[in-house]
């Protein structure tokens, strides 16, 4: 009896900082949305050759590099109110497996730990495909979307509006676009 052996390939992904790019928005008044970014955070990913289910990623965000384009607002939320970066600098996603649910787009489950708190949570991704640059790098594109509740992390402060309502909102939609460096 002859049977065909395949091999499998093992690729280790790095994020490229300077092609990624992680957003968040989040309600102020209840009418409008304050648009906000991370500016460092790194990231790696393993999996199985052409099998993305088997995908396994590490996430980790320096919470101080928070930027809402304004530098009070910025200040307040590395404060005790929200991200404590003091004492909880850093926020990481372990995420475990894509499941797919049509050609492009992917569900992530993982746990995300800010505050020293750690939830389950489902994010979409909408996976770019594989691509070798001009200078022969493999790389790999992935748009990631969710929206959190961040008093689940102990982030309740808010302020209650005269008319009604609270000054920041409880949802927080996220926005992640990334690209990996494929080894």
């Amino acid at each position: 009896m002859n049977a065909t052996v395949t091999e499998t390939k093992l690729l280790t992904g790095v994020i490229d900082p300077a092609h990624s790019r992680v957003q968040f928005k989040v309600k102020h008044l209840m009418i409008s949305n304050v648009l906000g970014s991370f500016k460092e955070f790194e990231g790696k990913a393993t999996m199985v050759e052409n099998d993305l289910a088997s995908t396994v990623v590490s996430f980790s965000i320096n919470a101080a590099s928070i930027d809402t384009e304004a530098p009070d607002r910025d200040a307040h939320l590395k404060s005790a109110d929200f991200f404590d970066v003091e004492n909880f600098p850093k926020i990481e996603f372990e995420g475990k497996g894509f499941t797919q649910k049509d050609e492009e787009n992917y569900e992530l489950k993982g746990n995300l730990t800010m505050k020293g708190i750690s939830k389950p949570v489902t994010l979409a991704v909408e996976f770019g495909g594989f691509m070798t640059d001009p200078w022969g790098n493999k790389k790999a594109g992935f748009s990631v979307t969710g929206e959190i509740n961040r008093k689940d992390w102990g982030m309740g402060w808010n302020a209650a509006l005269e008319a009604g309502g609270v000054l920041v909102g409880e949802k927080i939609k996220l926005n992640c676009d990334v690209e990996f460096g494929i080894s």
